[in-house]
């Protein structure tokens, strides 16, 4: 049996009260939430301020200023769109509360809601920008500002030995503090997630807090800031062409084992660039961080950027030896064969084994001993110098380190190795290491 309803059903009382009510809101409650919702949403927009310099600390370790007016240009660009958007709102508001019509109404109630998801897509760049250099006001200030100093040294040793090839850029690298493994760096230009998939105005790298209690392997700070050199001198795009072909041409190696190579391109230069400019503390330190269980070390990856941690070790001793420093290498070498002492074609793929040696010399030489017209005609070896001699400044920076005395002769790029051989050498607790490191880079 079927039936047939000839008619929509009533509505029910309680709905129709609501309906009746809306229809007869008292006016003065409507008017005076109308006008609510475009006072919110300008002081909404107001709340995102410009930051100021003193607002983060007045002190050494507080950010530059050249650092916080980037930041306050890039939230600018947004922030104008916005007060036009809530001005629309505004309007809005002021026709509906002349006439609230269901069709004005619900023209304030769109314009509220797009406007209030912008307003919230810009809150959080300006929130980044902020928890970025509040932290310099927080126990971290001094240990940033030391991360700071080496980053700011590696780019100044760079530049400046280039000549006139480039200006050294106005925004150095920025470090912060997070929770987590390891460390990271967003590069110039890149866009983060945290600024909204946009393009990062200047450098930032990351650090963990633990490693920061360990400075003696803190040359990862090294490795972060050389990826962001490659990039910013505008080898970025270069460095896997040349590589690619030379390992074809030179090297004798196939496509598919060049392409390889070229892939690990960025991880490689970091760590032969952390080396040139820290010493071989930066291989212990890599050592300290790839050095894990058999599986995770000696496992060949076939889609990954990193090289297999095994083979970054000898990667770096090689550049060690070309370095005129062999006897390390061997020193280095052999302890890492002990860790990991049976290595087979399950494991790594035989022709990247067998071709190794050969491809890593040529992969050195075309990071580290090639001119680049980006480098003013020169090769990093030739701008920025590493052999015995600053193997001598890194022992006596960490003999001073060890006696409580200022390292100020240490250039800040070598205050990671002086630590290391301070520690490794147990001249002093790790405590008093830790401290004078920071003492010594916060007086600079």
């Amino acid at each position: 049996m079927s039936a047939t309803l000839t008619s929509p059903p009533l509505p029910s009382r309680p709905a129709a009260r609501f309906a009746a009510a809306g229809r007869s809101a008292a006016p003065g409650l409507l008017d005076r939430w109308l006008s609510t919702q475009a006072t919110n949403l300008l002081r909404h927009v107001a709340s995102l301020r410009r930051f100021t310099v003193e607002e983060f600390g007045k002190g050494p370790e507080a950010p530059s200023e050249a650092h916080v007016e980037a930041a306050n240009k890039f939230i600018d660009r947004y922030k104008d769109k916005l007060v036009d958007a809530a001005r629309g709102v505004d309007a809005a508001v002021k026709i509906a509360r002349r006439e609230p019509t269901g069709a004005r109404l619900q023209l304030v109630l769109d314009r509220k809601d797009a406007v209030g998801q912008r307003i919230l897509y810009v809150e959080g760049i300006w929130a980044f920008f902020f928890d970025l250099f509040v932290q310099r006001k927080s126990t971290f200030g001094e240990r940033l500002r030391a991360v700071d100093r080496i980053a700011a040294n590696c780019y100044e040793d760079l530049y400046v030995g280039m000549g006139a090839a480039q200006p050294t850029p106005r925004l150095l690298p920025v470090s912060y503090v997070q929770s987590g493994l390891g460390p990271m760096t967003y590069r110039r230009g890149v866009p983060i997630t945290k600024l909204r998939r946009q393009a990062n105005p200047f450098p930032l790298v990351y650090i963990p807090q633990h490693r920061l209690e360990n400075v003696w392997a803190l040359s990862s700070v090294l490795h972060e800031v050389s990826h962001n050199l490659q990039a910013d001198i505008g080898l970025w795009e270069r460095i896997p062409r040349d590589l690619f072909g030379r390992l074809i041409r030179e090297g004798g190696l196939s496509e598919a084992v060049a392409s390889i190579w070229a892939r690990w391109h960025k991880e490689i230069m970091a760590d032969l660039l952390a080396l040139v400019f820290g010493g071989p503390g930066a291989v212990e330190s890599l050592m300290d961080v790839v050095g894990r269980s058999r599986a995770n070390t000696v496992r060949f990856s076939p889609l990954g950027v990193h090289p297999t941690p095994y083979l970054r070790t000898f990667i770096n001793t090689l550049l060690l030896r070309r370095l005129g420093l062999a006897r390390l290498a061997d020193e280095i070498d052999a302890a890492w064969r002990r860790l990991y002492p049976q290595v087979s074609g399950e494991d790594i793929p035989r022709e990247i084994a067998a071709t190794f040696t050969r491809a890593a010399e040529l992969v050195i030489d075309t990071m580290i001993f090639q001119p680049y017209a980006e480098l003013a005609g020169k090769s990093v070896a030739r701008i920025v110098t590493f052999g015995p001699a600053q193997m001598e400044m890194i022992a006596q920076g960490g003999r001073l380190l060890a006696e409580g005395k200022d390292a100020v002769g240490t250039p800040a790029r070598f205050m990671i190795g002086a630590a290391r051989y301070a520690f490794d050498r147990r001249l002093a607790a790790p405590e008093q290491i830790t401290a004078n490191f920071y003492r010594t880079l916060g007086r600079r």
